[in-house]
């Protein structure tokens, strides 16, 4: 019995009197590459709009609603070489005539971009309506200001209530 403690004693001694095993350090790199592609985002805020003439509107012969009261759309884009906001009105039989139908923005134009300042009558093929030529990578919000022409045109009954007139906008963002 005496010589297990003393076998574990020697070997304490041996163990202490050992250098300690030395482990070579190495290092290596490995390379990380994000392969971005240029890449335009939309979200429409505001999804639907309804204009409601009043007298004023009907002698004035157009409602509109501009600025705070228009349609607000937001987009962003990582291009560097910037972006497009296009709009259109794509309706087989549109309810309210494309000529009546107006648009702009007065959204200032992104760095070398270009606005569609002045009220135009919608197409059913997409219209520059706000530009930018570089990255735009925070939110945007541009607003539709919208203009219906040509009030009498638009038949209601003598009845309780409105008839509506709906036509649907289609907003396109490319990278450029």
């Amino acid at each position: 019995m005496k010589r297990t403690p003393l076998l574990a004693s020697a070997l304490v001694a041996v163990a202490l009197s050992v250098p300690a095993a030395s482990f070579a350090a190495t290092t290596g790199t490995a390379t990380v590459t994000l392969a971005a592609s240029a890449n335009a985002m939309i979200q429409i805020l505001d999804p639907a709009i309804t204009l409601t003439p009043t007298t004023t509107d009907y002698a004035n012969d157009f409602v509109d609603a501009a600025g705070a009261a228009g349609l607000r759309v937001q987009v962003k884009t990582n291009s560097s070489t910037g972006m497009v906001l296009m709009v259109r009105c794509a309706d087989a039989a549109p309810q309210i005539a494309l000529a009546d139908l107006l648009v702009r923005t007065q959204t200032a134009a992104g760095t070398g971009g270009t606005t569609l300042a002045a009220y135009s009558a919608i197409t059913a093929a997409n219209q520059n309506l706000w530009t930018t030529t570089v990255a735009q990578h925070l939110w945007q919000i541009v607003t539709t200001d919208v203009r219906v022409q040509n009030l009498i045109n638009y038949d209601d009954a003598i009845s309780a209530g409105t008839t509506d007139y709906t036509n649907t906008l289609t907003y396109t963002v490319v990278a450029q």
